[in-house]
């Protein structure tokens, strides 16, 4: 079956002190979601998007629409129970740089036998301490740690499961991986460039900015 995108765009993102929810801030002369938007629909395996919007906001043209929750899991919950495809690929529309390649990728390790999701990462390159009360406990071998970033790409049965669960244990994940990841699911990771990133904060808004300047994605 063809597969559905999910895009969360839902989140206020007060970090980024924007004048609207941070789906919408201005990024490269564009609403920040039409960037995701792009790589989905130049995706010949994605057959609908579904896009959890915050109130007052309409769906963009070709895509559904749905009201996002409390809480990022809420929101896919709702995208969930609005799409039809198999598998669930999940998007934040706060990731600007996805490419189609990277969307590929995600859906051909999710495909694999015994894989419940596949994940885009990239390698932690910085040394990481972990540390209490303000001093180092230890350091971590950063040869086994992944920065986790979207598309996350799910067989829609393990991600239905995952999501069923009470509101409180939702709002309690901080992706929807590590929902299927604690019921015993396979989480594939697919490794994805660091300029991937998330836009949170103005300076990452910025970064955001040039690297699309300078690709041909915003060659018209």
């Amino acid at each position: 079956m063809t597969a559905s995108a999910l895009i969360v765009a839902a989140g206020r993102g007060e970090r980024l002190g924007s004048d609207r929810p941070k789906a919408f801030a201005v990024l490269a002369g564009r609403p920040m979601l039409e960037w995701a938007l792009d790589a989905l629909r130049d995706s010949p395996q994605i057959g609908e998007i579904v896009v959890a919007l915050p109130e007052g906001y309409d769906a963009p043209d070709g895509c559904i629409g749905v009201r996002g929750g409390a809480e990022r899991s809420h929101s896919v919950r709702a995208a969930l129970a609005a799409s039809t495809g198999d598998p669930i690929l999940v998007q934040d529309a706060a990731r600007p740089m996805l490419t189609p390649e990277i969307v590929a990728s995600c859906l051909a390790a999710v495909a694999q036998d015994g894989v419940d999701a596949a994940i885009a990462a990239a390698p932690v390159t910085d040394t990481i301490k972990e540390a209490a009360g303000g001093d180092v406990v230890r350091t971590l071998d950063r040869s086994v740690l992944w920065a986790v970033q979207t598309p996350q790409v799910f067989r829609r049965a393990a991600l239905e499961a995952a999501l069923s669960q009470p509101d409180e244990v939702l709002a309690a994940a901080t992706d929807d991986a590590s929902l299927v990841e604690a019921a015993g699911g396979t989480v594939r990771v697919v490794p994805t460039p660091a300029s991937n990133l998330k836009v949170t904060t103005p300076h990452d808004l910025e970064i955001a900015e040039l690297l699309l300047r300078s690709s041909t994605r915003n060659t018209p």
